[in-house]
């Protein structure tokens, strides 16, 4: 995922807790305290209309004021009913998926959800098309039809993964008389069915959640107010926890802030082991540098991760030298067993073989924020010391950064990336695949057909050896170079009870865990 967008979960999430602050006192209390509990992190929200947005940001929103036929409960790797009664596959061929609505389903408007609103929502996501939406998460989803509360999704092909994707925020349910067929909707307005209300939301600042006393689903308590606070960089964030302007952090605190971090004053931290990677991506379309797979290569060969784990992100993250992360079905060190080591001379040499004079100009996007600019900054030195690339580094806002990458403004750019869903299948098709959520170019009928391939298996372990497949394909074409991989920390303060169960890398905010104690 993108915004902020998006495993194998099996996630200890170790609470610490200051001395003095007893268990007992991690469970909420009768205080009868009702003012919004408040929320900071960097996300930033892209869109409000669902079929708008394709990134960590916007898909924790829709967590929370949409529902989907399928969510995920904490800790878990399988799917469950949400707004849907029941899920499966019609038959063993696994090209037919079939769910029945809940019947007590009604929008925060009051009108009743309908199976043909869930169809709606579907075709309408297809249609738009966005760059930055989630339309490219279904490559095989060719149609779905509804009747009375039933819907059916007929695929092109077998996907034992799309149980798992109609979960995420892609599957939101909106209202279809009220979001357009064919556009997105514009304004704050919100219509969905999830567990919360969207009360005001003041774009880049704060976003105002109530419970909806309508919502029935999977979560079982809707929790209290939550007032969510944006903030546009990692130290305004780190400096509203400071200054006890929020109640609770999430995403992204500077790697200088967790490095020093002591649970004091009864701050108490959850700290998950997290599918976060990052990578450095490449634009392959014509008229770019990039478009030589020599050049991508020779990029590949100089990057030295450890500098960067330990220098711009103070050791919070780890070297990630494949696609897909630890922790996952099919993970390797495809990239590693390329280049065991950063080498100035194999770069020179892949160079002067394609006949590319050196050195190679080229434009480096990246997102506004001090961790990523020193992030690039020493990308940048790393690059231009070896005296065969020239980098123009250019930092932009997010939204418009997103927009621009997509439509093909940087030769290379670096962007975070959280799994849409728990399986190794969220890090291929989406970020290699051909029609890509990256719209860098990238397209190989090999990596495709493999791709295919992994979801074939309701087992997933029997496709690990097609996943080290395209990772292997992936070193060598470096349509992009991953980076690190993280992991994921949340802050709360002794009044407040739940903040371990707010994220578990599933990108799925529960707001509803928290309360006052």
């Amino acid at each position: 995922m993108r915004s902020t967008v998006r495993l194998r979960i099996l996630i200890t999430c170790g609470v610490l807790v200051a001395a003095g602050v007893g268990g007992w006192q991690l469970l909420p209390s009768d205080s009868g305290r009702n003012d919004p509990i408040g929320v900071g992190t960097t996300d930033a929200i892209t869109s409000l209309d669902p079929a708008g947005a394709y990134d960590a940001g916007s898909w924790a929103m829709y967590s929370n004021i949409f529902q989907s036929l399928m969510t995920f409960k904490p800790g878990f790797t399988t799917p469950v009913p949400d707004a849907a009664e029941s899920c499966k596959f019609v038959g063993s061929k696994l090209t037919t998926y079939r769910c029945t609505l809940r019947d007590d389903l009604s929008f925060a408007n009051g009108r009743k959800v309908t199976a043909e609103d869930v169809k709606y929502s579907f075709e309408r996501m297809l249609r738009i098309k966005t760059d930055v939406g989630p339309k490219a998460l279904f490559p095989t989803l060719k149609s779905v039809t509804s009747q009375d509360r039933t819907v059916t999704f007929h695929l092109s092909g077998r996907d034992a993964t799309f149980p798992l994707k109609v979960a995420t925020g892609a599957g939101s349910i909106v209202d279809k008389d009220q979001y357009p067929a064919d556009r997105l909707r514009t304004g704050s307005g919100v219509d969905g069915s999830g567990p919360y209300v969207l009360k005001e939301y003041k774009e880049g600042e704060s976003a105002l959640l109530e419970p909806n006393p309508n919502y029935r689903g999977a979560v079982t308590k809707t929790g209290g107010p939550v007032l969510v606070k944006y903030y546009g960089q990692s130290a305004d964030l780190a400096d509203a926890w400071k200054a006890k302007d929020i109640e609770v952090t999430h995403r992204q605190l500077p790697p200088e802030f967790l490095s020093n971090l002591e649970t004091k004053d009864g701050t108490r931290v959850t700290e998950a082991e997290s599918a976060e990677i990052r990578n450095l991506n490449f634009n392959v379309r014509p008229g770019s540098p990039m478009a030589d797979k020599a050049v991508r290569q020779a990029v590949a060969a100089v990057i030295d991760r450890p500098e960067i784990a330990t220098g711009a992100y103070k050791g919070s993250v780890e070297p990630l030298y494949s696609l897909i992360p630890q922790g996952f079905v099919g993970h390797s060190t495809a990239f590693y067993d390329a280049t065991p080591a950063p080498s100035a001379n194999k770069a020179k040499k892949l160079l002067k073989a394609a006949g590319i004079p050196t050195p190679v100009k080229f434009t480096f996007g990246y997102r506004a924020d001090a961790t990523y600019g020193a992030e690039t900054a020493e990308i940048k030195r790393q690059l231009e010391e070896t005296g065969l690339f020239e980098v123009e580094a250019v930092e932009v806002k997010w939204t418009e950064f997103q927009k621009a990458y997509a439509k093909g403004t940087y030769d290379a750019y670096t962007v975070g990336w959280l799994p849409d869903f728990p399986d190794s299948d969220s890090f291929t098709a989406p970020l290699v695949g051909t029609l890509n959520t990256l719209h860098n170019g990238f397209s190989s009928k090999r990596i495709d057909k493999l791709i295919s391939s992994t979801q074939q298996f309701s087992d997933r372990s029997r496709a690990a050896s097609d996943f080290k497949a395209i990772q292997d394909e992936v070193a060598d074409d470096v349509p992009l170079v991953p980076l690190w991989q993280k992991k994921d920390f949340v802050l709360a303060t002794e009044a407040v009870a739940g903040s371990q169960y707010l994220t578990d890398g599933t990108g799925i905010w529960r707001l509803w865990e928290l309360s006052w104690i």
